[in-house]
């Protein structure tokens, strides 16, 4: 898993899937904090045309040949169609973000030959990591978690 986080943490293009008009979810909060630190990053919402002034996607085709790689931060239920589109469209770098992974999408994301990353927060990981996300890479690192 350590190499499928390094080269996940090294694609700078990113889609999120399941940025919401409404700012408190937690997808809005990858999207800003991954723009924030450097990633250029795209949201993906089919029912929405405009997040925060910028245009929004309706699904990772859209973006096709834009994007090395996407953040999953959908209900499981809806999980599975964008592991299918990113295998279909071509980034190889999955972060399956908690909350949206079961072991069938991690197997079927291994099945697709996707570069799986779940069980894991992408704010603990792509630099600069901050705020309470790193004092959970610190005690993630005492515990030998990291």
């Amino acid at each position: 898993m350590k190499q499928a986080i390094e080269d996940f943490i090294n694609s700078k293009r990113v889609a999120v899937v399941g940025v919401s008009r409404n700012g408190k979810k937690f997808g809005n909060m990858i999207y800003t904090e991954l723009k924030d630190r450097g990633y250029q990053v795209f949201p993906v919402n089919p029912s929405a045309q405009q997040i925060d002034g910028e245009t929004c996607y309706p699904d990772i085709t859209a973006l096709k040949d834009r994007i090395d790689a996407v953040v999953i931060c959908v209900p499981s239920t809806q999980a599975e169609a964008v592991m299918k589109e990113a295998a279909a469209v071509g980034p190889r770098n999955v972060w399956l973000q908690q909350g949206s992974e079961t072991p069938e999408l991690v197997q079927l994301g291994q099945d697709l030959g996707l570069n799986m990353v779940s069980k894991r927060c992408v704010l603990m990981y792509a630099p600069p990591v901050r705020s309470f996300h790193a004092w959970h890479r610190a005690f993630a690192r005492l515990f030998g978690q990291l």
